[in-house]
């Protein structure tokens, strides 16, 4: 009798039960939908504890039932854990690190460079509404135009500036460089 190696046959479990067992456990509501996966990564993980495929004979009721087991572990440990005191998550300081601050220089840049793309009514209708607060019908009168006009150039700019951030700054944030 040839053994199957556990990570060959985990790997086929994980890919054919991950979305049953995660309705599952959603079905018995005793876990927060934010856990699902790191449940079901747990499920997994002690999955790969055994030696060969072989020792279970039946994997969907096993990674179930494991499931159910380990949701409950969850919920034990949920209940003891303490809540935050109010006082002391306002001491908390965020502190930017040197990637974070390079990457907000280039979202910044990327804006400024994208909105220095747009023509000047349009740039003056997307500050209005974005650094003053505007609504379009507010920024109507103050630019003399209609508010048809203005909810048509907001519309064009925005999908403008989605477009174009969109190329440059995943690819920038994604690979964490230009």
């Amino acid at each position: 009798m040839t053994t199957v190696p556990a990570h060959k046959s985990l790997s086929e479990w994980f890919r054919r039960w991950r979305s049953p067992l995660r309705k599952f456990l959603v079905g018995r509501g005793a876990v927060r939908v934010a856990d699902l996966d790191d449940i079901a990564q747990e499920v997994f993980l002690r999955l790969l504890r055994y030696e060969s495929a072989e020792v279970v004979q039946h994997p969907q009721a096993y990674i179930f039932k494991m499931a159910a087991n380990v949701a409950a572990e969850w919920a034990i440990r949920s209940r003891h854990r303490l809540a935050h005191e109010p006082r002391w998550l306002s001491t908390l300081v965020a502190q930017d690190t040197i990637e974070e601050t390079f990457d907000n220089q280039v979202v910044q840049r990327e804006i400024k460079r994208a909105i220095g793309m747009l023509t000047a009514r349009e740039r003056a209708i997307v500050k209005l509404h974005f650094e003053e607060g505007l609504s379009k019908a507010e920024i109507a009168p103050r630019l003399g135009l209609s508010p048809r006009v203005v909810r048509r150039d907001f519309e064009t700019s925005y999908s403008k500036l989605r477009r174009e951030l969109a190329l440059k700054l995943t690819g920038a944030l994604d690979h964490g460089r230009e």
